[in-house]
């Protein structure tokens, strides 16, 4: 009678002992294809915001320039270093800094686009590169003294 229950309670193992390991064999690439998605919007989003960072501090660099030739330089090596530091690969950067606004009581206005790579999550339907765009204006001061135009 016991060995009969056994044998019974066996069988009834075996019929669906295959179906768990097919379930997990069929939703594994849907994980893990979902995790992938994740992972890149993550990415994007942070590389915008390391953009973004990069933008002010070129801006506030170029704020404290004297003229605007220097203001144009400040500003490109600020948002290059600062990307840099930042661990942002930019298949390209181009910093755009608007200095028609140069003199006291104007504003100077930095814009930096980046071409970030993503070729290793193409498998999830992202591109392989991203342009990520950013501007930041600061004012200069009311009662600050300017070099010349140059």
């Amino acid at each position: 009678m016991l060995l009969r229950r056994i044998r019974a309670r066996a069988c009834q193992l075996r019929g669906d002992s295959g179906f768990s390991t097919l379930e997990l064999v069929v939703i594994t690439p849907f994980l893990l294809a979902f995790v992938l998605l994740v992972v890149g919007f993550g990415r994007v989003t942070h590389g915008h915001q390391l953009v973004e960072q990069a933008a002010a501090a070129a801006a506030r660099a170029a704020s404290l320039a004297n003229t605007p030739g220097q203001a144009t330089t400040d500003a490109t090596r600020e948002a290059s270093d600062t990307l840099a530091q930042a661990g942002i690969s930019c298949q390209s950067m181009q910093p755009t800094v608007d200095t028609s606004q140069f003199y006291a009581g104007g504003q100077v206005r930095v814009t930096i686009t980046c071409v970030a790579n993503l070729s290793d999550l193409t498998v999830v339907g992202f591109p392989g590169h991203k342009t990520l765009t950013a501007s930041a204006t600061v004012p200069l001061e009311q009662y600050r003294q300017f070099g010349g135009s140059g």
